[in-house]
């Protein structure tokens, strides 16, 4: 028998076929399988790929029979095709996992139907798929790997039964040793120490909390620990010690369980003529004493020691493994299912057998495996692992904002470091310099890329893991946030023959979502559409997909050279990144193509000068330039826990809100849906530049930017603060986010002229008393800059009858 087929356990039947090898073998472990298939000679390969495995296996045409097979048999993996006539393989495997969710789900499917088979994949109704036409050992293998995590579910559930019950127990212990009963309190106040009421307090928090009374007193202020100490020993004549100078065993220290010692602030110091000397912070509390001489068996001499000293001895003594072993429960996932395969390299060949064959990982490996999978089911979009002094720290970015997750002892840096530079194949060696690199890793439901930035500083290395979800599904245009007037633009963008639109912001702006939407948009048979990215975020069946790989020379400029002779009607460029990637996307769109991409500018007028600065024409861009859409996210609303919201004026002001009945804002209240944060989500905040034929004009004349920018705003423009303020206005988020995301506002205020209202200068008209704010000239009706003295359409001059305001 192979080493493959060893993975195998199982037991003859009429399903199956027995190896020679296996014949007469006592088993008493059966793996049984389920294939569902419309097509017979579908089920016919099944049980040709799997007839020298020792499975039981079980064959159905149908849902329906499936699910009767499943009711009769203990199932631990199904196989099912995606489409079937009545129930498809998606609602089968949904309905599995609502009534046997140990069972491992696996979809077989055709290319055709792997759009529609991530929805089930997303939500967790299928552990992996499988497309049509599929590899035999491929398919074996998936199956070992599927039987390996089934057991796995059973191994956890055991020991978390076995966790559980020794929780209880010490739970128990605490529950009988931490009753508070200490005289300390009543001794302190007598003493004048601390008053009545701020023992009343202190005793309130204690019962919350479960801590020690000095602790808590130290907490609150109410006194601090040396003057608690030196009352305890004055006052009872026990001995004061510090234990660091106690040479104290791992095995003696254990006499009394580590959690009872860390909760309660003791620890045995030393055994002598059968006493156990302890050491505590509250050594005036007779029945703890007692309870301990209950728990360990021998006779208790306290002594007096101060809180902190005592953790730091026990940390000192139970060591990093003891840290490391809860750093690794912190992490833990949730589903037992999840496994992370990291891919270093498509070209690589890896010894299957091998990583099957490792059970045992090394701490390092299952800290970054941990890290990721906690990640990725946090929706994080970074992880930034930082070396402090005493710990490394790990924060992940969530909506927009780092969120401390978890501490590692600084013992493991190196080992963590050297593992994640290993799996994105960086230097080990190399300390000194920043390093880049990728790694894809494969989970049981998605592909994930993330990319690798290494940056030395005073403490070791900081590494940064970018996410980038390839399995993401595209949203429509529809779900982004546009508003009505800015949607009908950008629809119409996408519908161009040729041209270049550009999506410009900030990094994590969520540029890509908009350009992959307005692809799906425009998506049709008929035309040709490819994509250039560093790498690919998105996956979409209609559009051909190109990485760049910058260390063999193929960057965008290369690579979009090359599209050029395929014959694309539309091509997404990731980033215009410098002048020759910008002239030839240009020329692209001059010679017949729809091209899309981004920049990195703080506004849409913005980037017409960035792309001066590339060393562009302006005529040019004037061309050739369709539409920019600049944009940011904002986090939106829970929309379980929103309320109305009164921001302070001090909030108004910064944000230069005039009038803040015009507003009606909304904020979440907070609550378990959304970690009590008030917020769920982002929606985008737009900015859509139309560049019309005046703005054409004015590009290719060269004009400024407060030129294009007045130019815009009186053709109907909303600004990125406008569209926020907006979606305050519509309760979708809140002042203090639109803060958080633009800053304090500069905005230039005027006063009305008829009833002295202060307003911004970009209204029109006085919303107060109808005034109007704008020169118009009736020659033409073009609108007029204040210091403008003559109309540059017409000519007719300031002292002329027809300019007025």
């Amino acid at each position: 028998m192979s080493k493959l087929a060893s993975l195998f356990l199982g037991a003859s039947s009429d399903n199956t076929v027995n190896s020679p090898a296996d014949a007469g073998r006592d088993r008493d472990v059966f793996y049984h399988l389920l294939f569902v298939d419309d097509e017979d000679n579908v089920l016919k390969s099944m049980r040709r790929i799997f007839r020298r495995e020792n499975y039981e296996l079980h064959f159905a045409s149908s849902a329906a029979k499936a699910l009767e097979i499943l009711k009769r048999h203990p199932i631990n993996v199904v196989i099912s095709d995606h489409r079937m006539p009545g129930m498809t393989g998606t609602d089968l495997l949904t309905k599995v996992k609502s009534l046997y969710p140990e069972t491992i789900r696996i979809m077989l499917t055709g290319y055709a139907d792997v759009d529609a088979v991530m929805g089930a994949v997303n939500e967790g109704a299928v552990y992996k798929f499988i497309t049509k036409p599929w590899n035999d050992h491929d398919l074996r293998l998936t199956v070992s790997l599927a039987l390996e995590q089934y057991d796995l579910i059973q191994e956890n559930r055991s020991l978390k039964h076995q966790t559980a019950d020794q929780k209880k127990q010490i739970n128990r212990l605490n529950g009988f040793i931490n009753t508070h009963r200490s005289q300390l309190g009543r001794l302190l106040v007598k003493e004048g120490i601390i008053t009545e009421s701020q023992l009343e307090k202190a005793l309130l928090v204690q019962s919350r909390t479960n801590e020690i009374l000095p602790k808590v007193l130290v907490e609150l202020g109410f006194c601090d620990e040396k003057t608690i100490i030196d009352f305890i020993r004055d006052e009872h004549h026990i001995d004061r010690v510090y234990p660091n100078e106690f040479n104290v065993t791992e095995a003696l220290a254990s006499l009394v369980p580590r959690e009872i010692c860390s909760k309660n602030k003791i620890i045995p110091l030393k055994k002598t003529d059968g006493t156990l000397i302890v050491a505590m912070a509250d050594p005036t509390d007779i029945m703890k004493l007692d309870d301990l001489k209950f728990i360990v068996g021998l006779p208790i001499r306290p002594v007096l020691a101060r809180a902190s000293e005592i953790s730091e001895k026990l940390d000192e003594i139970f060591g990093e493994a003891d840290k490391l072993e809860a750093t690794l429960s912190e992490v833990e996932l949730i589903d037992p299912t999840e496994h992370i395969e990291i891919l270093l390299d498509d070209d690589e060949e890896t010894d299957v057998e091998e990583l099957l064959a490792a059970k045992d990982r090394p701490p390092a490996i299952r800290i970054v495996n941990a890290i990721i999978s906690d990640a990725l089911r946090h929706g994080a979009s970074d992880v930034h692992i930082e070396p402090k002094n005493k710990y490394i720290m790990v924060r992940y970015r969530i909506d927009d904002l780092l969120q401390d997750k978890l501490h590692i002892p600084v013992s493991m840096h190196m080992m963590i470091v050297s593992r994640i530079k290993i799996m994105s194949d960086l230097d080990i060696s190399e300390r000194r310099r920043p390093q880049d690199g990728r790694i894809t890793v494969k989970t049981s439901s998605r592909i994930v890329d993330m990319r690798i930035s290494t940056l030395p500083t005073i403490n070791g290395e900081k590494i940064v893991l970018r996410v980038l979800d390839k399995n993401s599904s595209i949203k429509d245009i529809e779900d982004l946030g546009f508003s009505p007037k800015d949607l009908s633009k950008v629809s119409m963008f996408i519908d161009q023959p040729q041209g270049i639109l550009l999506a410009t912001g900030p990094t994590g702006s969520g540029k890509t979502t908009t350009l992959y939407s307005l692809l799906r948009r425009g998506a049709k048979i008929t035309k040709n559409f490819t994509t250039i990215e560093d790498p690919v975020e998105y996956y979409m069946n209609m559009a051909e997909q190109v990485n760049i790989k910058e260390k063999i020379g193929l960057n965008f400029s290369n690579v979009l050279r090359s599209i050029l002779r395929q014959d694309p009607n539309v091509i997404m460029l990731g980033e215009i990144r410098d002048h020759e990637t910008a002239e030839v996307a240009f020329h692209a769109a001059m010679t017949g193509h729809l091209v899309l991409s981004t920049l990195h500018t703080n506004s849409s007028i913005s980037s017409i000068t960035r792309l001066r600065d590339m060393g562009l024409k302006s005529y040019v861009i004037s061309d050739c330039l369709i539409g920019i859409i600049a944009q940011r996210l904002v986090r939106r609303i829970c929309r379980h826990c929103v309320v109305d919201d009164h921001p302070s004026e001090e909030l108004m002001r910064k944000l230069k809100i005039i009038d803040r009945k015009v507003l009606a804002p909304k904020k979440g209240a907070g609550c378990e849906n959304c970690h009590q944060t008030g917020y769920s989500g982002r929606i985008g905040v737009y900015e859509v530049l139309q560049v019309d034929a005046e703005i054409k004009r004015m590009i290719h004349m060269g004009v400024t930017e407060p030129e294009l920018l007045r130019s815009a705003r009186l053709t109907g423009m909303t600004v990125l603060l406008e569209d926020a303020l907006d979606k305050v206005g519509s309760g979708q988020t809140t002042c203090e986010e639109v803060l958080r995301v633009f800053g304090p506002q500069n905005t230039v205020e005027i006063e009305c002229s008829a009833c002295n209202k202060v307003l911004v200068e970009r209204f029109r008209f006085c919303p107060y008393c109808g005034e109007s704010l704008t020169r118009i000239c009736h020659g033409c009706r073009n609108f007029l800059a204040a210091d403008w003295r003559v109309c540059p359409a017409c000519g007719i001059t300031a002292d002329k009858p027809g300019i007025e305001k």
